[in-house]
């Protein structure tokens, strides 16, 4: 995707979200005049100047990825999008949604046995998981992923420190 491409989609995105540049700038820890260049597509942005600008518009990560080009988009730019503009959702949904469908994907991809290396670490997101960030009030405090990612790391630890049945 060109730069002009994801420069317009920022754009659009920071006036749905009645932003001026400045603040949207503010917000991402940029500075006007590079944010104003991204979004004439006379700069393409780092991915992580993309996250900065995701959280600061409170759109997800990975949708902003897709639009930049940095995430493979054969199987679902249209999944990932009509999360980001269902407007029924609220921003905590849309991204406990989309990292449920990441996660899928690189289970399918892993059992088909596609590279994964720019997919990122795999998630276990649990219905408790859902149910929490469907409820939640306070959406800044809340991260389904690192808090699943945790539960598995626990997981692990705990059924590599079990005696297997064998001993």
């Amino acid at each position: 995707m060109a730069a002009r491409d994801i420069g317009e989609f920022i754009r659009e995105m920071r006036n749905n979200a009645k932003v001026s540049l400045r603040q949207l700038a503010e917000q991402a820890g940029v500075s006007n005049p590079y944010l104003s260049q991204i979004e004439r597509g006379l700069r393409k942005p780092s991915a992580e100047v993309l996250q900065q600008i995701a959280n600061a518009l409170k759109v997800s990560t990975p949708l902003m990825y897709l639009r930049a080009g940095l995430l493979n988009d054969k199987d679902g730019p249209g999944t990932l999008a009509a999360i980001a503009g269902d407007p029924d959702l609220t921003t905590r949904q849309k991204q406990t949604l989309t990292e449920i469908y990441e996660a899928f994907r690189r289970e399918n991809a892993r059992a088909k046995g596609e590279d994964l290396a720019d997919v990122g670490e795999p998630v276990v997101v649990t219905d408790a998981d859902v149910a929490e960030a469907a409820t939640d009030d306070d959406l800044a405090e809340t991260d389904v992923a690192p808090k699943a990612r945790d539960r598995n790391r626990r997981r692990t630890q705990t059924s590599d420190s079990q005696p297997s049945e064998e001993d």
